[in-house]
């Protein structure tokens, strides 16, 4: 594999981000979900139009390649953090995902490097995102990141109320 590049996506990116986040959500929960909820999932979240409508609302979106295609995304976004994220300044790392046949090959840490300068950037001093309770790769990701779990929230994945551990991190200037 030729190096990860990181760029930050563009409205006219919109449909690349559709199409990794349709493949990438499939290959991580399928297995562990109903056909019926994940259609509904990935059919109302991963289309170009909401990922444009994402773009315009401010959410920031950075696409890694690798060997020229697209190979991960990850987003941030501003917004109301659920009361157990206690840190000034938050900002939340929505998604960060990587197609399975690159993982462990660097693509995630890439990614994560780039949201991190990215919220320091924006002068964020806490980061915090949503993971799910039975996903414990990703839980061992984040806590090898310096991410702390202080509580939970819902997910609703088509009719399923699933439960997301809420992790936080402190962000150094």
């Amino acid at each position: 594999m030729s190096a990860v590049t990181i760029e930050t996506a563009r409205l006219g990116d919109s449909a690349v981000i559709a199409e990794l986040g349709a493949k990438t959500f499939t290959e991580a929960f399928a297995s562990e979900n109903t056909p019926e909820d994940m259609a509904a999932y990935v059919g109302s979240t991963f289309t170009p139009e909401r990922m444009a409508r994402e773009i315009e609302a401010g959410g920031i979106f950075f696409i890694a390649r690798a060997e020229g295609r697209p190979v991960g995304y990850a987003k941030l976004a501003r917004g109301e953090p659920p009361d157990c994220v206690k840190g000034s300044a938050p900002i939340e790392l929505v998604r960060l995902y990587v197609v399975r046949e690159l993982h462990g090959r660097g693509v995630a840490h890439a990614l994560m490097e780039a949201c991190l300068a990215e919220s320091r950037r924006l002068g964020r001093e806490t980061l915090w995102l949503g993971v799910w309770e039975r996903n414990p790769r990703a839980q061992s990701f984040y806590r090898k990141w310096g991410f702390v779990d202080v509580g939970s929230q819902p997910f609703v994945l088509g009719s399923d109320v699933q439960t997301d551990r809420v992790f936080v991190r402190a962000l150094s200037p």
